[in-house]
């Protein structure tokens, strides 16, 4: 039977104005099952009953902060059964009872809270908690095993990171979590499972949940930073290459199975019946794409497993060679004759050198670190902090060693501005000599902060320049995601009826595919609603244009002539961006810049997350789809891979200057 059409998203509906098709080529996750009405009614009855209540002890006042701390604990229940029959996230008849007992089991936590209890705070075995989400303040879930025994000390914690599922809704993840250990169980051993946002690889905000699930976990059950051990296998192997290979220093140890390591390769993007993607999306393949990172990986210990006759080995096979090439060397534990799983004999080898390692630990401060990226976004490794490149998208490498009292050796490549924050015990009562480059310098504080220009490196203050790419402002567009935002929703007059059309229409979409990928809320606030505050802590998403948007309109008058204005002209008649001028009433930017107000946020134009539903596929093929700008092309309908057509886009100079 078919759900009922007042189920179906509204952005669907929305675009129907433009003569969009109403069903998209790849719905993720899909459509469920029509319930029966009586249990339909039922569970919305009791998920009414349970939000109220709850929505009454929150506004009560009553609870001390520290369980005003534990409300996400009770509300993961019913966000979980609101979205399933809200979306229509039912897969199975046996959800239904699933879903009762959520409601069950949130009515039970709540019921403790006024109680002034907190009774799960202390369980053992399986248990489920949940953290409010700095992005959008939605409440995200996690599961964790809390060993019988209390954890040896140091406490070690192993994160896994699940695989994929396209009806991984939140009932269904809350509901195994609530049942199964997972694959790997140490003894004495915390395991969270990061919901990680359904099933986007644990990347943009699914990255963001990831460290924000831990840091909850963490200071609910004390584990030892030094002691963590990542882990995952297929999407979840894909997962734990790709924060291995960025965030290496977090990590113990890391433990990838499967998965996929690149885009190109695996998602056969040049295949003869695909169109070339764009240069600038072969260029942001880089953000993502693990083999370019893979030196980083000789920072901490890897340990790759695979399936002999899996399809997913070509994500170890790939990162083993990549690594070799930069002299680092990653043991591969593959399993005889074995599909995508485990084989049981294997398995034991892996989790013996996982634990050797994980016991270990990181070290404190290693003699080397090295740091290979791409862009600004990932830019730390232990005491190295890169603070600025000499262009976005190269590689760039940086290598600093501690050599003897004092001493460090410095080696680079496409970086000009670095800190370093070696133990104070290294230095040579406080000072230091560093060979940079060949070339020998000195410094007397720490931590150090040096600049690269004409060559040559000196120690120098920070910059203090707002208008410069800098960590967690940098671009692309959809960089700005995985930090708190806002949308900006317009209430004037639009220039043209057609790029206001386009617009609205867009930002529902927006709305509803942020519900349906990243699990969440977006708020938005009106044009006349903007406060200093919300520039000052959310990145503006502002939607329309120049007679719509009246935030968008103060940023491109000449009153702010003094202000470092957005790189565009917009008014009633051209828009023009980049090397070209466009007609206003068929054309309309996305941009992500600095925003002229708040210099330490965002402004983005018209845009979300810039994959869309044709990229649902596969998790390689949600990657970013647009650089720091684009002009689109309205005459062209926004489809399943675009908001139209692109006939220029490209990004901004490390100085946020059009090239």
């Amino acid at each position: 039977m078919k759900p009922s059409s007042l189920l179906l998203p509204a952005f669907l509906l929305a675009l129907a104005p433009l003569g969009l098709s109403q069903t998209p080529t790849a719905k993720s996750p899909p459509l469920g099952i029509e319930i029966p009405a009586e249990n339909r009614a039922s569970l919305a009855a009791e998920l009414a009953r349970l939000q109220a209540d709850f929505n009454t002890l929150a506004a009560s006042g009553k609870l001390s902060p520290a369980l005003s701390a534990r409300l996400p604990d009770v509300e993961i229940f019913p966000i979980a059964v609101q979205r399933a029959l809200e979306w229509n996230q039912f897969y199975d008849l046996k959800q239904i009872p699933a879903a009762t007992a959520l409601l069950q089991e949130g009515r039970s936590r709540l019921e403790a809270l006024k109680a002034g209890k907190t009774p799960w705070t202390d369980a053992k075995g399986l248990v489920v908690r949940g953290f409010r989400s700095r992005i959008d303040n939605s409440v995200q879930p996690y599961g964790i095993v809390v060993p019988e025994v209390a954890p040896a000390s140091p406490a070690r914690l192993d994160i896994w990171l699940h695989g994929r599922g396209d009806k991984l809704t939140e009932l269904a993840f809350l509901t195994e979590r609530m049942k199964s250990k997972g694959e790997f169980t140490p003894p004495g051993t915390l395991v969270l499972h990061p919901y990680g946002r359904f099933c986007n690889g644990f990347k943009f905000a699914g990255e963001t949940d990831v460290f924000e699930a831990l840091e909850d976990a963490t200071a609910q059950y004390g584990a030892d930073p030094c002691h963590i051990a990542l882990r995952g296998f297929s999407m979840g192997g894909a997962g734990s290459w790709h924060l291995a290979a960025h965030f290496t220093s977090k990590w113990a140890v890391s433990n990838p199975g499967a998965g996929f390591v690149e885009t190109a390769q695996y998602a056969k993007v040049f295949a003869p019946d695909k169109p070339v993607p764009p240069w600038w999306e072969q260029v942001l393949w880089r953000l993502y794409d693990v083999p370019g990172y893979a030196a980083n990986l000789g920072n901490r210990p890897v340990v790759a497993y695979s399936g002999e006759i899996d399809a997913q080995k070509q994500a170890a096979d790939i990162m083993i060679a990549a690594a070799a090439a930069k002299g680092v060397t990653i043991p591969h534990f593959i399993g005889p004759n074995t599909g995508h799983k485990y084989h049981p004999e294997t398995k034991l080898e892996v989790a013996a050198k996982v634990d050797e390692a994980a016991l270990k630990g990181s070290p404190a401060a290693p003699e080397r670190v090295h740091l290979t990226t791409f862009t600004l976004r990932y830019n730390r490794m232990d005491w190295v902090e890169i603070n600025a490149l000499e262009k976005h998208w190269e590689e760039s490498t940086f290598t600093a060693s501690h050599t003897g009292p004092g001493a460090l050796a410095i080696e680079s490549k496409g970086v000009t501005e670095v800190t370093l924050t070696p133990p104070a015990a290294w230095s040579a009562k406080n000072n230091w000599t560093l060979t940079c480059d060949g070339k020998t310098l000195t410094a007397s504080a720490s931590p150090i902060h040096l600049s690269k220009s004409s060559g040559s490196w000196k120690t120098a203050a920070p910059s203090t320049s707002a208008l410069r790419k800098r960590h967690g402002l940098q671009g692309p567009i959809d960089d700005a995601f995985q930090e708190p935002f806002v949308f900006v929703r317009p209430t004037g007059k639009a220039l043209h009826p057609a790029t206001d059309a386009w617009a609205r229409a867009e930002m529902q979409r927006a709305i509803d595919q942020w519900k349906l990928v990243f699990r969440g809320e977006i708020r938005v606030i009106a044009d006349d609603k903007v406060t200093p505050e919300i520039m000052a802590s959310h990145h503006l998403v502002l939607w329309g244009d120049p007679g719509s948007n009246q935030v968008l309109a103060g940023l491109l008058s000449p009153k702010n002539a003094a202000q470092a204005k957005l790189p565009l002209r917009w008014d009633g008649k051209d828009l023009q961006l980049g090397k070209g001028t466009y007609p206003a009433a068929s054309h309309a930017p996305v941009l992500v810049y600095p925003n002229p107000l708040a210099p330490n946020r965002y402004i983005v134009l018209n845009s979300t997350f810039t994959f869309r539903q044709g990229s649902d596929t596969t998790n390689a093929l949600q990657t970013p789809k647009l650089p720091d700008w684009a002009v689109v092309d309205l005459t062209t309908p926004p489809h399943n891979l675009a908001p139209g057509a692109i006939p220029d886009a490209g990004f901004f100079d490390e100085n946020w200057r059009l090239p």
